[in-house]
């Protein structure tokens, strides 16, 4: 019988709850739970919900978490598995791993970052796979990016936080931006909550011809060319609600999102990658699709297991 592992994707609207086996993408089991502001009401529930997979499909080996942050991810830290400085309300010095813990202490337990852990689900599974320096972006209640360069996941001081570059801001353009922190950073210009206040329609419900969609692309575009030459990753994979596009579309975001970076780019790299053709499939939807993130917790939770297993 194969070791089952379950995993959590902690996201700042809902948290994606899922069981699978080792070395399937396929889930047997998910759940959607409202990130709510009450943390551990909500990680109670989200704990029940897997001990109740358990009572139907056995025992979990191991979980693995992938959770928004900015979190703390180094070992010998006190304040390991805790999510800090975070605006989600009341989320802040949350201690995740330890409430999971709580729940499940037999289990080993993998803990990164949201974005990493799409990042790992993509690598195995989808569109990273083969490929030792990649990045991950996730566009929707807020930006963020995870990936890995020589094949390891990019952690460093703390972690990647590319959702708070700051990008040249469009003439005219004088929406004050929504990041608590940084204002008009590319989180705050860009993310699902900045074009709801820019426009006051949400990103699902924003028309194809609302010039806001050109903006969007502009940002990102700046934020991207400079990720591509701060770490020159082989693929850049965008998930998130807001890449789908609203009313224009996800392959017309796309089409956008590409000219623009070409333009930022302005053939300074020589790469077949980055030309007009090459950009299609270097600049890419996650094959995984919504499912990025929770896969890619089942990677941590796997991961986890062979490390406590050594």
């Amino acid at each position: 019988m194969r070791d089952l592992v379950g995993g959590i994707e902690a996201g700042g609207t809902k948290i994606v709850c899922g069981v699978g086996t080792i070395g399937s993408a396929g889930l047997i089991d998910r759940e959607e739970i409202p990130t709510s502001d009450n943390p551990e009401a909500v990680l109670e529930q989200v704990g029940s919900w897997l001990l109740d997979r358990e009572s139907k499909h056995g025992k979990l080996a191991a979980l693995g978490i992938a959770s928004f942050g900015p979190v703390d991810l180094k070992t010998t830290s006190p304040q390991y598995g805790h999510i800090t400085s975070t605006p989600k309300p009341r989320w802040t010095d949350t201690d995740i791993v330890g409430l999971v813990k709580k729940q499940f202490p037999d289990a080993a337990i993998g803990f990164d970052t949201d974005v990493n852990g799409a990042a790992l689900g993509e690598h195995r599974y989808g569109a990273a796979r083969g490929l030792n320096d990649f990045v991950y972006i996730t566009m929707g209640t807020g930006i963020g990016a995870g990936g890995m360069s020589g094949g390891i996941l990019l952690h460093g001081l703390v972690h990647p936080e590319m959702g708070h570059l700051l990008v040249p801001r469009i003439h005219g353009d004088e929406f004050a931006g929504s990041c608590k922190y940084h204002g008009a950073c590319w989180e705050g210009l860009c993310s699902g909550p900045a074009i709801a206040a820019r426009t006051g329609t949400a990103a699902t419900d924003l028309p194809a011809d609302s010039p806001v969609w050109n903006m969007i692309a502009r940002y990102s575009a700046a934020a991207i060319a400079n990720i591509i030459f701060t770490l020159s990753p082989e693929r850049i994979i965008i998930g998130g609600s807001v890449r789908k596009g609203g009313k224009l579309g996800e392959a017309k975001f796309f089409e956008s999102l590409r000219r623009e970076t070409r333009k930022v780019l302005s053939d300074y790299i020589a790469s077949s990658s980055l030309d007009v053709n090459g950009i299609n499939s270097y600049i890419t939807p996650p094959v995984l699709g919504n499912d990025a993130g929770i896969v890619g917790a089942l990677v941590l939770a796997e991961d986890a297991l062979r490390l406590n297993r050594r």
